[in-house]
């Protein structure tokens, strides 16, 4: 047998392999190309890294699958920043925020529930006791012969019993009302804490996923436009690496303090996460909020930093931002891929611009 022939003989008997055969060896062949992309572009091996590359690279989301692939034909780079960014093309992230929001709303209404009706339960007991101690008081008062007064007496003294029950029952209610309003309130505040960035207290990603949502739905239905921006400081990691992280820490509160500023009932600002910074901006079109941005961006540009702990210049510190407009996708969600290419055009042209796309 030639060559060819064991070559046409092999093929035969790939093709022919039993279906689960070739059921296992695509599933190996999908995660040796899951695992080869997660190394080649250095991302943490989490849960929600490997299930986003796992639909792209598989595609069963057809609109992960185009972002990745245009990415890479781009050049343009793939890292954990792009990644936080195009996972909102999978429906099953918005689905799992949905769920957490939801035991959120259950827990918070059990509590309510609770605290209700520990309330009613302890005004019910009140109203027993006051109505024994009427009933008591008219015995204790009455005149009754000496044949009955014994059961008066353990009439007085069975309901007194009950009455020590009652209080028990209102002492142990009332304990558990002011548990359950201590635990409302620290659902109320932990949930507003979840909402914080904790080291520029501005919104964090969490914040922004559910106003961005929010938002878009609103813009939408009122006919309104909608822009959202991403802005990232310039150069950040050799200014950590030259100052350190706590200077650097401080860079990022200086910068949020700027673009904070701007924060009002039409503009919100949220840290999005390591240097990078997140605007949605209400009832302007592409080119108001651009000049919007332009007008942040240079009054940071003017500003001098000083390291404080050595009493030497920063020297400036800049952002680069990329700007869409929300409303001109029927998929809100697609904004923010082009936000980030206007981001990663702004870096290319030279960094301290906006660029709108």
């Amino acid at each position: 047998m030639n060559m060819q022939s064991k070559l046409e003989k092999v093929e035969g008997a790939a093709e022919n392999a039993h279906p689960a055969t070739r059921q296992r060896q695509a599933r190996l062949d999908l995660l040796e190309r899951i695992s080869s992309f997660a190394v080649r572009y250095d991302f943490e091996i989490t849960g929600v890294n490997l299930a986003v590359i796992c639909s792209a690279l598989s595609g069963s989301n057809g609109e992960l699958a185009k972002a990745f692939a245009t990415r890479e034909m781009s050049g343009q780079p793939i890292d954990q920043r792009w990644l936080d960014t195009v996972m909102r093309l999978d429906p099953e992230t918005d689905a799992r925020i949905a769920e957490l929001e939801k035991l959120l709303d259950q827990m918070e209404y059990s509590l309510m529930r609770f605290a209700q009706t520990a309330k009613s339960a302890q005004d019910e007991t009140s109203g027993h006791r006051e109505a024994l101690d009427v009933q008591i008081e008219a015995i204790e008062q009455a005149d009754s012969g000496e044949g009955s007064q014994a059961e008066v007496d353990r009439i007085i003294s069975l309901s007194r019993s009950m009455l020590e029950r009652i209080a028990q029952a209102e002492t142990a209610m009332a304990r558990s009302q002011a548990e359950s309003d201590r635990l409302r309130q620290n659902l109320a505040q932990a949930r507003m804490e979840a909402d914080i960035d904790h080291l520029t207290r501005l919104p964090n990603r969490r914040a922004f996923e559910r106003r961005f949502k929010s938002a878009a739905d609103e813009a939408r239905s009122k006919g309104e436009p909608l822009c959202v921006a991403f802005c990232d400081v310039d150069k950040f990691k050799s200014v950590n690496d030259k100052h350190g992280h706590e200077a650097g820490d401080r860079i990022l509160c200086a910068i949020a303090q700027t673009l904070s500023e701007s924060a009002n009932e039409d503009c919100f600002v949220s840290r999005h996460g390591g240097e990078e910074f997140v605007m949605l901006l209400f009832g302007c079109d592409k080119e108001a909020a651009w000049r919007k941005l332009d007008g942040i961006r240079r009054t940071q540009a003017d500003k001098t930093l000083m390291n404080r702990d050595t009493g030497k210049s920063f020297g400036k510190i800049t952002f680069s931002g990329g700007v869409a407009e929300v409303t001109e996708d029927v998929d809100p969600r697609s904004a923010l891929i082009r936000a980030d290419s206007a981001l990663y055009q702004a870096k290319e042209q030279g960094r301290n611009r906006i660029v709108a796309i």
